[in-house]
Parts: C-alpha cells; structure tokens; sequence
C-alpha cells in the first residue's frame, strides 16, 4: 500500500493491517501508551472543503503519533490558483512525509499521488470517501465481533459514502445492498469494480430503488445527508424526492432485531433519519465517528512510518 485513494486498491491483507493496527492504537490511547510511531515526521493536510470530523481527526491523530500535522487551506497555497498539480506534488514531496486532501476533484488526489514522492491519503473527494468507510468497517467489527457474512444496508443518495461503502463491504466479504431513487443512484464504475470485488470475497450487492427490498435482514443499517456541500441550490426538490427514503422506526424495524445504526455525519434530523433512530440504542453513531482517529493513525503510521 503506497497511498489511500480508493478501497478497490487495497487487498484484503491491507484490510487486516489497518484494521488490526488501529485496534492496538485505540488500546493503547486508552490505557495511556505512548505510540510515537511518527516522531519527527510532517502531514500536510490540503483542505478545499471545510470540515469536523476529518480535521480535528487527523490533527489530533497525527499528534498522538509523534508527528507534526500541518494544516493547509485553499487560501494558504497556490494550488487551484495557478500552480499545476504537477508543480505542488513536487515541492511538498521536498518538504513533508505524507499528504492527506480533503476536495472536490477526485482527480486532484490521483494527480497528487502521480506527480509527487510522498503517501497521499484521500481525505474525502465527490467521488469517495475511503477514511470514512474503513472506520465504518472497524465501528461494525467492535459491535459484531466479525464483518464476513454481515448485510448493510445504505439507504439514500448514491454519493462517496455509497461508492466507498461498496467497494468496502465487498472487499471484506460483506453483503450490501444500496436503495436510491431514480436519477441519484451509484456511479456505474463504482458498481462495476464492487462486483468484481464481491466476486473474489463471496459477497452479494443489491441495487434497487426500493429502501424495504435493501433493509430487510439487515445487520448494519447506515444513511447520510440528502443534501451535500455544493448541492445547496437543489434542497427543496432533494427533500421532497427522498423523504420516502428516510430512515424512521417503521423501516428500522424490518432491519434485524440487533441491527445497528450508522451516519457518517453531519446528520440532519427529521430529514434521511429521525430522533428516535440516529439517537436510540441502536445507534453507534458517535463510536463510529470516534473511531475516525484511530484507524487514520493506523493508515498514517502504515503508509508514512517506514519513509
């Protein structure tokens, strides 16, 4: 594993390395272990989409490790505003042991791990969201004790999340099935490598339109916002087109009895999830997004500690 820009890349082995790593680096922040195992080094961290969850993670992540983590706005450096790719790739690789970009262009990541000599690690793109979707994977694995064999079901737009969780779930042998309405369903490239991927692992994708066809025997039952950053102009028609697509107790309930609930967040209640879900018993939202930190410290220590 040279660079994180999509879970179709990685093997299975790959799977099993981040997973388990972030499992001893989440023990050991709890019992209070120092794991410096990036001293000295430096993450530049591009950001041309605001974020919660992926800064403050990386940030802190990049912390604990013993690193520097080195926060870089669309307003601080040249990029988008006339120096090529090529060009940005090529200097930071002089200054910095791994990059991590959180944008819009997924090709923007692409090109940077292309032209550049240093890890780079897909913070988030319009396309994926593999950071996301590997501490999804890790949340399941606590609650279930196993991820071979599960059925998640994503209920909603056919976004990153959707793509991401696709590749994931087959890569590690999961069943997924993903219901959205006509128009807003999976990039058929996405769909195209998850089969092949489900293939190889034994795992079976549902595509429908149909969100009780998808949630039925659920084991994991996951959802995000209708409306991402970029769509605003879109908001009424969007809310009127997936309400039937919200995640309330009546379609929970045809989930498995001990399904759990996952949002990658921010969540907007009453609108893809209402209270009595996003904030029952059921869900595990808030470990899911702790556990952000503790599998990027894994996927840092992994791509950046042997430089």
């Amino acid at each position: 594993m040279e660079h994180l820009i999509s879970l179709h890349d990685l093997s299975t082995e790959d799977f099993e390395s981040i997973l388990k790593l972030a499992e001893k680096l989440k023990r050991q922040q709890k019992e209070g272990v120092p794991h410096h195992l990036l001293k000295g080094k430096t993450l530049g961290m591009i950001f041309t989409k605001s974020s919660t969850r992926t800064r403050v993670s990386f940030e802190v992540g990049m912390y604990q490790l013993g690193g520097y983590p080195l926060f870089l706005s669309s307003n601080d450096i040249q990029l988008g505003r006339g120096e090529t790719i090529y060009d940005t790739a090529q200097v930071l690789s002089r200054y910095i042991d791994g990059i991590m970009i959180r944008t819009f262009a997924h090709s923007d990541v692409e090109d940077l791990a292309r032209y550049g000599n240093v890890p780079v690690i897909n913070g988030l793109t319009d396309l994926m969201h593999p950071c996301q979707i590997l501490a999804d994977l890790f949340t399941i694995y606590e609650h279930k004790g196993t991820l071979k064999g599960l059925k998640l079901a994503y209920i909603g737009d056919g976004n990153n999340i959707a793509h991401s969780l696709l590749h994931g779930c087959a890569k590690v042998g999961m069943d997924i099935a993903v219901a959205s309405p006509k128009g807003y369903q999976c990039d058929s490239q996405i769909i195209s490598e998850a089969q092949e991927d489900a293939k190889a692992s034994g795992s079976n994708i549902l595509l429908t339109e149909d969100p009780e066809e998808a949630i039925k025997d659920a084991d994991v039952v996951y959802t995000d916002t209708w409306v991402s950053m970029g769509q605003e102009d879109e908001k009424e028609e969007r809310i009127k087109l997936f309400m039937p697509y919200q995640i309330n107790s009546n379609l929970f309930s045809k989930a498995q009895e001990d399904a759990i609930f996952l949002h990658c967040l921010p969540a907007y209640r009453g609108y893809e999830v209402t209270e009595d879900v996003i904030d029952g018993s059921q869900s595990v939202i808030f470990d899911e997004a702790e556990n952000r930190l503790h599998v990027q410290k894994a996927i840092m220590a992994l791509l950046m500690g042997n430089r």
